[in-house]
């Protein structure tokens, strides 16, 4: 499962109101809208830890934290998401050299650190092949823990998010163990649990150099009581392979990622799997899927296809499909900025300035998905509370 934040006095107030949209989320409690939403509970995180059907409906998931805001994947920009409002808060996770889990989107962190700054490990960066694509930079594993924590975070796309530069070198790297302790902390400040939707990220790569994600993270979870079926956390990746893992050794719910319909999980490919994406969105595959996990997260075009000229086209069956087979849906990724939108609802001609994404959050939501990831949890939650009051 990205660009310039608009900020001042105006994006003040559009946080305030995300506060107030969120009191209205929860007090909408059975509105109008999908059968299979209104068979599920409305508790959310203020009902214990409950379950992950008991959270608001559609669940606003901060995408790398509030990245729309802040660099993606640092304290800040999760601290932030929470402070919005958002039900639940992103991490993907990656290893360093002597086996700690790190919140990175990538195990290349060239665009995301400040490690070219640093002449001392100009010698790290190097080229490699990762699930078929040749990647030139500086990589997680190549640092110890110590190491990397001498580098700083920094906004992965200037070009797109020009506002959010203010922040580099702000946070740096958190460990997973970090966010886990964080997640507690705030937890017993707000008298409720801070759910958390955590990635492996390219676990058939890292298992080939002894680093396998999934061992080490179900001691975390389990060290944090985090590794039962009502705990308030997802699991998710692109690889069926590593939640089937996982579910041998937690119980926390697991969430199948999908991507274009004629890509193929890196497992599969490695395994010799003929499968496509489109094949696991099929009832059968859906089948497949429910048998080990709780839900799917789908890219948005599998929820809704696009034309030729990027505009939103009919709503596949995928949602009524996922829904016969017991799964949620959580698809991704619904940011403001006009280059990321359907070409349907761009304003103007700045392709980094906002367009009309509340009509795309509306758009999306009726077609019954349970969910979206986010940038811009603020945005989100205002335009989920508009679409179940309505």
């Amino acid at each position: 499962m990205t660009q310039r934040a608009q900020q001042g006095p105006g994006r003040r107030s559009l946080l305030g109101a995300a506060v107030l949209g969120t009191a209205t989320l929860a007090a909408a409690g059975t509105a109008a809208g999908p059968a299979y939403a209104a068979e599920r509970g409305r508790g959310g995180q203020g009902t214990g830890h409950g379950s992950y059907r008991d959270l608001p409906v559609p669940t606003v998931i901060g995408h790398r934290g509030a990245s729309g805001y802040r660099p993606e994947h640092t304290l800040g920009s999760y601290q932030l998401a929470l402070d919005m409002g958002a039900h639940i808060v992103e991490q993907d996770l990656v290893p360093t050299r002597d086996g700690h889990l790190v919140c990175r989107h990538e195990n290349d962190i060239t665009g995301t650190t400040d490690v070219a700054d640093h002449p001392e490990f100009a010698s790290r960066r190097t080229t490699k092949v990762i699930d078929g694509v040749s990647l030139t930079g500086w990589f997680t594993e190549d640092f110890t823990l110590a190491e990397l924590k001498t580098l700083r975070a920094t906004e992965r796309i200037p070009g797109n998010r020009q506002r959010n530069t203010v922040y580099d070198g702000r946070w740096e790297v958190p460990t997973f163990e970090e966010v886990l302790r964080w997640a507690e902390r705030e937890g017993r400040r707000r008298g409720a649990p801070v759910w958390l939707y955590v990635e492996t990220k390219h676990p058939s790569y890292f298992r080939k150099l002894g680093l396998g994600l999934e061992e080490p993270l179900a001691r975390l979870l389990r060290r944090h009581d985090r590794h039962r079926a009502n705990s308030p956390l997802l699991l998710q990746s692109f690889e069926p392979g590593s939640m089937r893992r996982l579910a041998k050794l937690v119980a926390t719910p697991r969430v199948v990622l999908l991507s274009g319909p004629t890509e193929r999980p890196w497992d599969f490919v490695e395994s010799g799997d003929p499968r496509t994406v489109a094949d696991l969105v099929t009832p059968a595959g859906l089948k497949w899927i429910a048998s080990f996990a709780q839900g799917i997260g789908p890219t948005l075009d599998l929820v809704i296809p696009k034309d030729a000229a990027g505009r939103l086209t009919e709503p596949t069956t995928l949602v009524a499909d996922a829904h016969a087979k017991g799964l949620v849906l959580h698809p991704y990724t619904l940011r403001n900025e006009n280059t990321f939108l359907p070409a349907d609802f761009r304003r103007g001609t700045d392709p980094n300035a906002y367009g009309d994404v509340f009509g795309a959050f509306q758009a999306y939501f009726a077609t019954g998905i349970d969910g979206i990831f986010s940038d811009n949890p603020d945005t989100a939650l205002l335009a989920a509370a508009d679409f179940r009051t309505r």
